[in-house]
């Protein structure tokens, strides 16, 4: 039979018709371990007997069984016949009658790390306390101590018990110094031990601790919640085993967590966003409570944004509840200039942000772009009465199909020859205007109200009528600040606390700066091809732009070179007036370029550079034609320029590094990490070498396990306290607000006219009854009447039958 064990493997099949067999016997083919070559010292508590032959279930495959060795000692009462079983563990691991211990915690370790060595599980169970509050008795005890109290009822779930009246356990008392002394000690089980493989199952074993409490924290500032953090712990621990806890408790780690927060939610955030305003003198932090005391808003900005601010608030996007304020950056990325959180979506909500947004950098945004909220547009007209609202022109796009039907929009040209005006940057006000009435009366669509309502306020949305204003063509839309909120939504979920929340934004937005920084770092270090050396121009522009913008005005180059023609040149005003004729701009009427050469100023009709601070082909080719060797410096906005925020901009401070500001621990651990990753990675290749620091480190593993037991770690709640920034209060400040449902998770309400017009571009789902369409069977009247006749008829029929 010797030979027979060597073959068996950590993995095996078990064959169909032997899984109702006891536990205690698992079988295996003789297929499934010919080929394992494990010695069985590999698995001391396994044994091995030939089993059966299963010829009689039709096969000749040889079985075997194994069966686990029962660990610890085994007694069968001569009076009783009952079975006990005593732990086999070293002396100096079991507890003794007069052991004494400094503290209850540093006993309860003693006693856990004895019982894990024996195989069970172990629960605290009675305290006795004096008349002062000072402990003076208390007993630890097996799992399986007592009896489960039976259910009454089947409407619970049926659970397993573990509890087998289990008597094994020990009794401290408190002594005349202080300390504590082990008066009783029960030895003896009356149930079997749990092997090896299965002590990670044991409750006492389990146990979510600093390091991955840590885990669980920093996976769940990108989103990824505790069954997640959990999957991915078990990928890099190797095993399930190696974990050393289940999912179960990553999840009930996370409840705690939550409720611990409760409903202090809002007053921790609040708090913590004071700690730090106290710390960052230039970090900007507001909030309003309401009369009932919940929350609000809250507004916050660090000093990086208001930097950002500074160059990049031409045009400014927003969106409620969580709102992101949002520009362009030198890199024509989305850049957060400041965050809030309101509670509602009133005009006075509005109010209150705006205010303590313009108090935060000083400056109100020359044009504010939102969508057709008539809250948010009051708003904007009290508090920022200089800046130019402008509505978003998709939200308004997208209504043109269900209030005018796809039957019009989808099988005529009237959208298509609408769009060519409507999203035009090149036509004036005057020409607009003209081809709307055109387009309108050639589709009898003149006295249309929605698109008569959309011509009344075209003043807030069309691009002809901000040709004027400065970087009008950044922002049309806030399809941008709609992007940054599906970036957010990347790190953070609706679920989450606020707590959460704060520590899953401040991660979004150090991913955003990092992006900023990468790009910052390619413009610097990389070096795009020029296509044209001869032409100066191209190569400084590659030294003035970041690499995005030069990559747009290399193009514009290209097109000038090749896709545009001088067609007249005449002196005008002390200005040389160029008409040029664009190949891919197939208008009629030619772009006028007007160039004085003394002070270098240039200007065209497209208008490019007022609307986004870039120079368009057609300057290019009048500065090539006028052997201009300099990039003119006026043209050249500092928004796109390289350093047009410094690099040597400060590193976000996140509330963690508050928190732990002077905690040298937190230092220590990021220094062992370092360490221990740096030194695995030098000794990859040197198996000698890795073999030597594998052994330095289980050897220190047992000095670490002599210092838990003497410095027991914190409670959860202290864990909480640090991991929050805030212990739990006793008196809530600021309540919570009362959850309510934002706009935009409302379906627009419809008119009937146009849920007809929707309907009818839309294929009628018919009835499978009658082939009608409008409704289905389960609807269906004739199906009703049918089926209440059949009903009648059949009742008459059992009535005459009795009679």
């Amino acid at each position: 039979m010797g030979d027979l064990v060597r073959y068996l493997a950590p993995v095996y099949i078990f064959p169909a018709w032997s899984i109702s067999k006891p536990k205690a016997e698992r079988r295996f083919d003789e297929k499934n371990i010919a080929d394992k070559t494990h010695s069985a010292l590999e698995f001391p508590q396994i044994t091995t007997k030939y089993s059966i032959s299963n010829q009689e279930k039709g096969s000749n495959t040889k079985v075997y069984a194994i069966v686990y060795k029962e660990r610890g000692v085994r007694r069968v009462s001569p009076r009783t016949g009952k079975i006990f079983y005593t732990p086999a563990v070293s002396e100096s691991l079991k507890p003794r009658v007069g052991m004494v211990f400094d503290s209850i915690d540093q006993a309860y370790g003693f006693y856990v790390k004895y019982a894990h060595a024996s195989g069970f599980s172990v629960r605290k169970n009675t305290s006795y306390n004096n008349t002062n509050g000072v402990l003076k008795l208390k007993y630890f005890t097996c799992s399986k101590e007592g009896f489960k109290i039976p259910n009454k009822g089947t409407g619970k779930r049926r659970k397993p018990s573990k509890r087998v009246g289990c008597e094994a356990h020990i009794k401290l008392q408190l002594t005349v110094d202080g300390k504590f002394e082990v008066y009783i000690f029960q030895e003896e089980h009356n149930h079997s031990f749990v092997h090896e493989e299965d002590l990670q199952f044991l409750r006492s074993v389990r146990r979510v601790d600093h390091a991955k409490e840590n885990a669980i924290q920093a996976l769940s500032t990108i989103n990824l919640g505790p069954v997640r953090a959990f999957n991915v712990l078990k990928s890099l621990y190797g095993s399930y085993e190696e974990v050393g806890a289940t999912r179960t408790d990553f999840k009930n780690y996370k409840r705690d967590l939550n409720q611990y927060i409760g409903e202090n939610d809002v007053d921790m955030v609040i708090k913590r966003l004071a700690k730090k305003k106290q710390y960052c003198p230039n970090f900007s932090f507001e909030y309003e409570v309401n009369q009932d005391g919940t929350l609000g808003g809250v507004f916050w900005a660090d000093e990086i944004s208001k930097i950002n601010y500074m160059v990049f608030s031409d045009v400014v996007g927003y969106d409620m509840v969580f709102v992101p304020f949002t520009g362009i950056d030198n890199h024509n990325r989305n850049v957060t200039l400041g965050a809030a959180l309101l509670g509602s979506e009133t005009a006075d909500s509005y109010r209150w942000l705006l205010r303590m947004y313009v108090k935060a950098f000083g400056v109100a945004p020359k044009v504010v772009v939102t969508d057709q909220d008539p809250a948010m547009k009051r708003a904007i007209l009290d508090v920022l009465p200089d800046s130019r609202h402008r509505l978003c022109m998709r939200h308004i796009w997208e209504k043109l199909t269900p209030k005018l039907g796809p039957v019009l929009c989808n099988t005529t040209d009237f959208k298509k020859t609408l769009a060519k005006i409507v999203w035009s940057d090149s036509i004036s006000r005057n020409e607009f205007e003209e081809k709307w009435h055109a387009i309108l009366s050639e589709y009898c669509l003149s006295n249309h109200e929605w698109l008569g309502s959309l011509y009344n306020i075209r003043h807030d949305w069309i691009p002809a009528y901000y040709l004027e204003e400065n970087l009008s063509g950044l922002m049309r839309t806030t399809s941008r600040s709609e992007s940054e909120n599906h970036f957010f939504n990347q790190f953070c979920n609706p679920h989450s606390t606020l707590v959460e929340f704060f520590s899953h934004f401040e991660t979004a937005i150090e991913a955003q700066r990092y992006e900023h920084r990468k790009n910052d770092h390619e413009t610097r270090y990389n070096e795009d091809e020029l296509w044209f050396p001869d032409f100066v121009l191209e190569e400084q522009a590659l030294k003035l732009f970041t690499r995005t913008i030069f990559l747009d005005q290399q193009l514009e180059i290209y097109d000038a070179i090749n896709k545009c023609v001088s067609v007249s040149r005449q002196q005008v005003d002390g200005c040389m007036k160029f008409e040029i004729e664009d190949i891919l701009q197939p208008c009629t009427s030619y772009f006028e370029v007007m160039f004085r050469n003394e002070d270098q100023t240039i200007s065209c009709s497209c208008r490019r550079f007022e609307q986004w601070g870039l120079i368009c082909r057609h300057i290019f080719y009048v500065l090539r034609l006028c052997y201009v060797t300099e990039f003119p410096k006026k043209y050249v906005a500092k928004r796109w320029r390289r350093e047009a925020v410094p690099n040597s901009s400060l590193r976000p401070i996140r509330y963690d590094d508050i928190e732990n500001n002077g905690d040298d621990i937190q230092e220590i651990l990021r220094e062992i990490r370092f360490a221990n990753e740096y030194t695995i990675n030098r000794l990859v290749q040197d198996k000698e070498q890795l073999c030597l620091y594998r052994d330095y480190l289980k050897a220190y593993m047992s000095k670490a396990d002599d210092v838990q037991v003497v410095a027991p770690a914190p409670s959860r709640r202290d864990r909480f306290a640090k991991m929050t920034g805030t212990s739990e209060p006793c008196d809530v400040i600021v309540r919570n607000p009362i959850k309510t449902r934002t706009k935009g998770t409302h379906k627009r309400l419809k008119s009937n006219r146009e849920i007809a017009i929707t309907r009818a571009g839309k294929k009628q789902k018919g009835c499978s009854f009658c082939k009608g369409t409008g409704h289905n069977v389960r609807t269906c009247s004739l199906r009703i009447q049918s089926t209440k006749e059949k009903e009648a008829t059949s009742s008459s029929g059992v009535t005459n039958m009795q009679e």
